[in-house]
């Protein structure tokens, strides 16, 4: 069908039934014949010329209502109303009755109803249930409310001549629908990308005409998940009494009154077919549709969605926790974000004032530096406009702005527009040089500071952190955090250095050895070993000495617990271990690892989890699979050593010249300190936020037992200056309690709730906390290949076959990744144990440089990051092979046990 002599409405409607939508059989009226019936009242009307045009459009409509068509036009009318209703009711039409609908058609200007442009929905008329000798008067009014005053007034306020309307008549059999809907799926109200329908008991005229009490529902497109806004439904719109003419109200009846018009599944069905309509039609749509006593959907319309300008220019603001994930994963209570805001505030100024920033400008930006971080459905998240902001401030970071985009998962329109002339960050080098030739001597002075500061803490000799007072307590806390604040920046300084050094290094290593960046994980290998992996190799020297003590050894590998749960075996384990029942020197070397690597555990910077500071027999745990697969420090240093030699090996067979593989030495060189330096710093993190943990849940259990919480460990939900105002008596008046009850319910909430995307942007005129419903994902990209093969970032180890282990909660026990292949949306340091066992790491996010690719290499184990989409497309249990130098996944078959 023509759009020019159908109209837009209908000639969509021709493409969705050609296309096997459900869409009720019609045929159209084209607008020659509207032409035909107004040349026909030429005499009767008066010229355009002689009378203004609201005035001549009124003379037009009236004239227009009167020319019911007549002759052939008529018959064949008829003919095509007595083929649409044949059977009556039981082929589905509503007691042979028909929908007569009016639709504008293009002019020479293009304005036209139904187009992408303007909507121009509901100025012409449509009427319903109309039989048979109703049909050539309704055609008749129809063609007349092209011209009616709605119509007129809105063309002249969009600049349209209004007298050169044409209209184009669609005769559709009418479906006795007893619930209808209207489904848009983008938000109508700021474009989010949600499906939202409004639906009615009735037919569809008493949603779009408000007539009808209406049901809301929100489908998200991603996980399906549907939510629902249900009313008390009084009214609804149905069909004519009998031998009356058009629908009517009517009351609901009783038994539908409460329930939701719609089930979460049929409200699934419905958002698939909008969806689908969007597909068909590339832009977001606006569709209507109805619903048979026998379930079936019908579509009967479909238009562009098209957003309000303002909508359009509205500025929106990026959120992304693509990276942050690996340090504050899942769902976080207010004592850790408040720690991780002031943790992200203070290193970052400190990073920028090391950068060359001026003072002036960060007091500027002081703003920025409070919102990096923000905490959106109780999950950390990246304000990435501000970090764009922040490190823009930086020339030379335009230098490592790709990889670092890159690695913090930005895509699409969350990448920075601005970039310095290639002349300002040229003329930056230098001064970049110079802070580099420091930087060096600057990380030993600031490991060094630390280590002395925690062996004042938590040395032998130290005085225990249980003896102090409360206000001893916040002191120490306040004086670390307060000279942290002026050192941490050199650890972050590493970072953008370690960039520099990757882009040079792969960049030669291309030129000089024709050699792709899988290369580089190995001859990163080698050189003294960073704290995360000495703290790894110190839990295998553990378990070496453990597996030497046949009682401990059976004890950690006993599968009979003697009706203890499995946390009570471990408990009664660790404390013959401490007490010295298994030999002195064990105990000795036991107490050693606990206060040297005490904080390290999973999620270990979020407060509100424990470390085996807090739960000591955490380390059994950690003991009982390594003992199990008989791992040694030696073997793990072994496999390094061959992985570095086989590295280097391979380039010089690549890069025969000595001048060049002497010149990326030295570069390979300095980025294996870089990799260390960042290992180390983000060891003493762990060992920072662990300090802070242990101050916090002991002020946690003052306030419980000064009444103010009902639990120590309800400090979690309360934030980090609320806790120490309790006590300074800066708080004003709150209910510590009733606060802490309020934020544990909606941390339970958001738990159980879908999380939102990892990358997400929503309307910067609205608070955040409300804007979030309406956020529009930004996407990922996937890691999948046409052939269904898994591509991401290899980084070393290998090739390993095995058996996949998907793992959503880090705190599975370790056992359970033995000789698997470990697969998981992203790490952190006290993932450490599963690692270990595992014999490959998949994980969805991360770098090169990440803390995931850094420990599976010096591990000595195949380990792939930045592979999109490998939780939903690698089934758990399934074979898979991962090629750890070029970072693709292969599944080989399905998981034990499955079908087929």
């Amino acid at each position: 069908m023509s759009t020019s002599e159908v109209g837009h409405k209908f000639a969509r409607l021709a493409t969705l039934r050609d296309a096997g939508f459900p869409v009720p059989e019609f045929f159209c009226v084209p607008a020659s014949e509207f032409d035909r019936a107004l040349d026909g009242l030429s005499g009767a009307l008066p010229p355009r010329s002689a009378v203004p045009a609201a005035q001549w459009c009124r003379f037009a409509a009236s004239a227009l209502a009167g020319a019911v068509p007549d002759g052939a036009l008529a018959g064949r009318l008829l003919a095509g109303f007595d083929e649409l209703t044949r059977g009556g009711a039981g082929m589905g039409a509503a007691d042979g009755t028909v929908a007569v609908r009016a639709c504008v058609v293009p002019g020479p200007d293009g304005a036209a109803e139904d187009s992408a442009g303007d909507p121009f929905a509901g100025l012409s008329d449509s009427f319903l249930y109309v039989r048979r000798d109703g049909l050539l008067e309704a055609v008749a009014r129809c063609w007349a409310s092209a011209f009616k005053t709605e119509a007129v007034r809105y063309r002249e306020f969009r600049g349209i001549d209004p007298a050169a309307a044409r209209v184009a008549v669609g005769v559709q059999r009418m479906v006795p629908g007893t619930r209808s809907f209207v489904a848009f799926t983008r938000d109508p109200r700021d474009g989010a990308h949600r499906h939202v329908i409004a639906a009615a008991h009735g037919i569809g005229e008493g949603v779009v005409q408000e007539k009808a009490d209406v049901d809301h529902f929100f489908v998200d497109p991603g996980t399906g998940r549907v939510e629902a806004e249900v009313v008390t439904k009084d009214r609804m719109v149905g069909p004519p009494a009998d031998g009356g003419e058009g629908p009517r109200t009517v009351r609901v009846p009783d038994e539908l009154r409460t329930p939701p018009v719609l089930t979460g599944e049929q409200a699934g069905e419905v958002a698939d077919l909008a969806a689908r309509v969007e597909v068909l039609f590339g832009c977001p749509q606006d569709i209507e549709g109805t619903i048979t006593p026998d379930g079936a959907v019908h579509l009967v319309q479909a238009r562009p969605l098209a957003a309000a300008p303002e909508q359009e220019r509205e500025p929106r603001v990026h959120w992304g926790d693509h990276n942050i994930t690996e340090s504050f994963p899942g769902v976080s209570g207010a004592l850790t974000y408040s720690q991780a805001r002031a943790f992200y505030q203070l290193a970052f100024t400190d990073l920028y004032r090391r950068m060359g920033v001026p003072a002036r400008r960060l007091r500027a930006r002081g703003h920025r530096l409070a919102r990096m971080v923000g905490h959106l459905d109780g999950r950390v998240y990246y304000r990435l406009d501000d970090w764009q902001d922040l490190h823009g401030q930086v020339p030379v970071f335009d230098l490592v702005r790709s990889g670092w985009e890159e690695g913090m998962g930005i895509t699409g329109e969350a990448r920075a527009e601005h970039r310095w002339p290639r002349a300002r960050v040229a003329a930056a080098l230098p001064a970049l040089a110079w802070r580099a030739a420091g930087h060096r001597r600057a990380t030993v002075r600031f490991l060094r500071w630390w280590d002395a500061l925690m062996a004042d803490v938590r040395g032998p000799a130290s005085r225990p952190l249980a003896e102090y007072t409360p206000d001893e307590l916040i002191t120490l806390y306040r004086w670390v955090w307060a000279e942290a604040s002026v050192r941490w920046g050199v650890t972050l300084a590493n970072g953008v250095y370690g960039l520099l050094l990757m882009r040079a290094a792969t960049a030669l290593l291309r030129r000089w050895a024709g050699a792709e960046p899988e290369l580089l994980p190995g001859l990163l290998c080698g050189g003294p070993e960073n704290r995360s992996l000495a703290a790894a190799r110190a839990a295998l020297a553990l378990a070496e000495r453990a597996a030497g003590v046949p009682a401990l050894k059976a004890a950690l590998l006993a599968d009979d617990l003697g009706g203890r749960t499995d946390e009570e075996h471990l408990r009664a384990v660790w404390d013959d271990v401490a007490a010295g029942r298994h030999g002195a020197f064990l105990a000795a070397s036991a107490r050693a690892y606990l206060r040297r690597y005490g904080d390290r555990a999973v999620h270990d910077l979020k407060l509100d989890e424990p470390t085996p500071r807090q739960r000591p027999w955490m380390t059994a745990a950690v003991l009982r699979p390594l003992v199990r697969q008989g791992a040694t420090a030696a073997a793990n240093r072994a496999a390094e050593a061959r992985e570095a030699a086989a590295a280097r090996r391979r380039l010089r067979e690549s890069c025969p010249g000595p001048a060049k593989r002497a010149v990326l030495r030295v570069l390979l060189g300095m980025m294996r300190w870089s990799v260390r330096a960042r290992e180390d710093a983000r060891f003493c993190r762990t060992q920072l936020f662990g300090l802070s943990r242990e101050v916090m849940w002991r002020l946690g259990g003052e306030l419980a037992a000064a009444g103010l919480l009902d639990a120590p460990l309800d400090v979690a939900d309360l934030t980090v200056e609320e806790v120490i105002g309790a006590f300074d008596g800066t708080l004003p008046g709150c209910d510590l309690r009733g606060l802490a009850a309020l934020r544990r319910a909606e941390r339970v909430r958001n738990g159980a709730a879908p999380p939102p995307p990892a990358l997400l942007s929503v309307p910067a005129a609205r608070p955040a906390a409300a804007a979030l419903p309406y956020a529009r994902p930004l996407g990922e990209p996937d890691g999948a290949a046409a052939d269904g093969t898994l591509r991401g970032l290899g980084s070393g180890g290998g090739t390993v076959r095995g058996r996949a282990k998907v793992v959503l909660d880090p705190r599975v026990p370790p056992g359970d990744c033995a000789g698997r292949i470990l697969v998981a949306r992203e790490t952190d340091p006290g993932w450490l144990a599963l690692m270990i066992a595992a014999s490959g790491l998949v994980v969805e996010r991360g770098t090169l440089l990440s803390h995931t690719a850094v420990t599976g290499r010096l591990l000595g184990v195949p380990t792939a990051v930045a592979v999109g989409g490998a939780v939903a497309r690698i089934p758990d249990g399934a074979w898979i092979e991962l090629d750890g130098r070029s970072g693709t996944i292969r599944i080989l078959g399905a998981p034990a046990g499955a079908a087929g």
